[in-house]
């Protein structure tokens, strides 16, 4: 059995205004003196996940949480429908990062994270790539144009019974059109039981997907807290819809700016969400990046997945 490391408390917490009306809260724990370390969370809009914190040594590392705009306790928050989220883009989480670290008097420090984690990751460390000591990625993503398309469309094919639940949960003049921009476009409407019912469809497809996996659940992302799951559906459908304001292949395109910087990428190849092929051209672009891949495993990982990852991070801690 995989020893994780203690879940320890945050020794430093706060909000920090990054402009826009917006605050993002962030915690520290571990050693104040050790290396520092930042866990990036996927979504968009999951905000942070305390249990990360078992990879990390806390005799090792400076570890830093945080929640991207509009979620967890970051303010204002997405499950308000008054909250605009017109300056929630990619371009922003970046330079939240950014601010973040600087605020944090951080030089250079470690990113960790999955899913949507790892584009936003990819994202801010080909544009910092100075500040960016390692990187470690689980369920790699780089949100093309054609793995939103595969993950909310194409996968379908697989799934046809819950796929047609999710389309059919729209309008039938939307059903044959752009589907995320419609369920957008729900998720905002002032009618609350049209927001509700357009979060729980968008869920349930949400949890079809993964449901398969070993270590899935029936119900992960509907059995969330109604404000966490709010937000969480709202965001992500806004910037699935608009294509995760970037341009289409840029992370792999741009990998070579990430010459010099050690990364390890996991990817289970059963996932289902997030096929394979992108974390393994990834790792053939990135020139310093190797690639593990866990047979076993989905989106949501395994023992496997969280043994490679504690690897991982413990072996950069000695660096």
């Amino acid at each position: 059995m995989t020893a994780f490391h203690p879940v320890c408390e945050p020794y430093a917490e706060g909000l920090l205004d990054v402009g826009d009306g917006q605050r993002i809260h962030w915690e520290v724990s571990g050693n104040p003196a050790g290396k520092p370390a930042v866990v990036v969370h996927g979504g968009p809009g999951s905000g942070l996940n305390v249990r990360n914190r078992k990879y990390f040594d806390p005799e090792r590392y400076r570890l830093v949480l945080f929640s991207q705009r509009n979620c967890g306790r970051s303010e204002p928050h997405a499950a308000d429908p008054a909250t605009s989220l017109e300056h929630n883009t990619t371009a922003h989480l970046i330079d939240d990062l950014e601010r973040l670290r600087e605020h944090l008097d951080i030089e250079r420090w470690l990113l960790f994270g999955g899913s949507w984690g790892s584009t936003l990751i990819l994202a801010y460390a080909q544009a910092h790539p100075a500040r960016v000591s390692e990187i470690v990625i689980s369920s790699v993503t780089t949100t093309r144009p054609e793995e939103i398309d595969w993950l909310y469309r194409d996968v379908g094919r697989l799934l046809p019974g819950p796929w047609e639940a999710f389309r059919d949960a729209l309008p039938p003049e939307d059903r044959d059109g752009d589907l995320l921009a419609a369920y957008d476009r729900l998720l905002n409407d002032p009618d609350e039981s049209v927001r509700h019912a357009a979060t729980v469809a968008w869920a349930t497809w949400e949890d079809a997907v993964i449901a398969h996996e070993t270590t899935g659940s029936p119900n992960a992302y509907t059995d969330r807290p109604a404000e966490a799951l709010t937000a969480f559906v709202r965001i992500t459908a806004h910037y699935f819809s608009r294509r995760a304001f970037l341009e289409p292949g840029r992370l792999l395109r741009d990998a070579h700016r990430l010459a010099g910087v050690p990364g390890v990428l996991i990817h289970g190849a059963l996932d289902l969400g997030s096929p394979l092929d992108t974390a393994w051209t990834l790792a053939k672009a990135w020139p310093d990046a190797e690639l593990t891949v866990i047979q076993d495993a989905g989106h949501t990982g395994g023992p496997a997945t969280g043994e490679a990852v504690l690897a991982a991070i413990e072996r950069f801690a000695r660096r």
